[in-house]
Order: C-alpha cells, then structure tokens, then sequence
C-alpha cells in the first residue's frame, strides 16, 4: 500500500478480488454476468483510486460494484443486448465455481434463488447488507436514498 493510505490498483485486485466477485454473484446469480461485473468494476476503481479517500475500502468497493450493476440493469431495460462469445480466461484470472463461491460464502442454492427472485431495488439491499457486511447508513449512502427505505427492503427481503 502507498505511503498515503491508498491501495494500488493491483493491490485492490489481487486482495479485494474474491470480496467483488461474491457481491457481484450475489447480486446477478450467475458467473458470467458476475465476471462482467467485476471487470467494469475493476475498471471503475482505476480511474477512482486517483480521488479515492483512506476509509473503508470495502465499503467503497461494494459501492463502485452496486453502481455498475444498477448502471446495468438501467441499461438493460432500455436496449437489451445479446451476449458476444469472449473466452472469460482471458478477461479475468480463473475463479472458483459458483457453486464453491457459494458455499464459501456460506449460501445455499436456494437462498441464491431467492436472492434472485428479488426486485432489484430488494436485491441490492440485501446483498450490500448480507454480502458486502454494509450498515443501513451505509446502503443509503451508496443508493443515494433516506435509510427508512433501505430498512424496509430489508425487512421485506430474504435474510441470509
């Protein structure tokens, strides 16, 4: 780490990659898609590093990951996209099976399931608490909403 308290880039890859992935798993409920994720991700922290403040690196993290997914969906539903044939391996260094992921994690298929059966607004909350270990305060902060809301879809969505 730099003298000034801010992580290099592949410092940020190689100790917070699996922390990423999982969030990005959690919230798409599917490898590819969580790879998609963690790339665009790991692109958004390049070029933030440069104004990033000595905090919680995770807690910025889970914030740049939710953005790009909710980026993703927004996009999404205004031009759906087919997926191109691409060779992950060479995107991103090999990573555990998703259902190893899971079970590291500590989530069952079925709460998976359930993750994903969620509205996204429901999803994201849940995922930022359980996953990414984030307070109310701090979901409110990353979706850019009043905590009640953030309570309230965490309260309606399923615990893990």
């Amino acid at each position: 780490m730099a003298s000034d308290g801010v992580p290099t880039w592949e410092e940020v890859a190689r100790d917070h990659g699996r922390f990423l992935y999982n969030v990005a798993y959690r919230l798409t409920g599917n490898v590819e898609d969580a790879r998609d994720l963690v790339q665009e991700s790991l692109l958004r922290v390049r070029r933030g590093l440069a104004t990033y403040q000595p905090g919680s690196l995770e807690g910025w993290l889970a914030r740049i990951v939710t953005n790009v997914f909710l980026d993703d969906m927004r996009r999404k539903k205004r031009r759906p996209t087919h997926a191109l044939p691409e060779n992950p391996d060479l995107v991103l260094p090999p990573t555990q099976a998703a259902d190893q992921a899971a079970d590291a994690a500590g989530l069952s298929t079925e709460i998976q399931a359930a993750i994903n059966a969620l509205p996204e607004e429901f999803r994201v909350a849940v995922v930022l608490c359980d996953v990414a270990d984030q307070s109310s305060e701090d979901i409110a902060a990353t979706l850019d909403i009043p905590i009640c809301p953030v309570r309230s879809r965490l309260d309606r969505g399923p615990r893990v």
